[in-house]
């Protein structure tokens, strides 16, 4: 049976923070709100919840799962080299709405599907998203939503779909943006903008200095 917190309330915040974090470590699903959406969540090392979040989306590990931090330097552990267009982007937008799909460190032991080698970072701005994340570190995280189905942009929305097969729920009222990050890949030789959202292209290309149409 999963349970729903009012973050809005300070003592419910507390109590939903500490709930969250003690189903996080026990291997389960926690779904929480985010600056643009709200997102299904777990430990990012937990494999066997990953699998679990993606069987409650009903989606196949081709379509992998992006991972939230809670800080600028919890990124220097999850990859393989920070290039300086991913510390301009990380300046410019975190925490915020740019979602940055870079190479993995090879030494990390996570499924989050089939990324071949890379990962989508992002690091949220949401006060209730940063408190969980620096509690329990970065987590694997997808919109709140069953593949084919509208995203959540409320907890109610979120809980419609996904019902028990999450633990806990973190109500922090409508998203703020109530669109999904823009997508940004930096794996290649050059930026590309895999998805346009809440940033838009010119920011994209204004902090890097280059023309709007070299990203596409």
């Amino acid at each position: 049976m999963s349970i729903a917190y009012d973050c809005t309330d300070p003592d419910s915040r507390a109590a939903g923070i500490a709930a969250a974090k003690a189903a996080l470590k026990g291997g389960h699903l926690v779904v929480m709100p985010t600056d643009t959406l709200y997102g299904i969540g777990c430990d990012a090392f937990d494999n066997r919840a990953v699998a679990d979040l993606l069987a409650a989306k009903n989606r196949g590990p081709d379509m992998p799962v992006g991972v939230l931090v809670g800080s600028w330097n919890t990124i220097d552990g999850l990859v393989s080299r920070v290039s300086d267009a991913a510390r301009e982007l990380t300046r410019a937008f975190w925490p915020g709405a740019v979602s940055l799909v870079v190479e993995q460190a090879p030494s990390l032991a996570w499924n989050l599907g089939d990324t071949r080698g890379t990962v989508m970072l992002r690091m949220p701005l949401h006060p209730v998203a940063i408190e969980l994340l620096r509690e329990v570190g970065p987590m694997a995280v997808s919109s709140a939503n069953v593949s084919g189905k509208p995203p959540a942009s409320t907890m109610t929305d979120a809980r419609d779909q996904l019902g028990d097969s999450v633990e806990v729920y973190l109500d922090g009222g409508p998203s703020e943006h109530a669109l999904a990050s823009t997508i940004v890949d930096l794996s290649g030789p050059q930026p590309r903008v895999l998805r346009e959202g809440a940033v838009s292209g010119a920011r994209i290309a204004e902090v890097l200095g280059v023309t709007e149409e070299s990203l596409a």
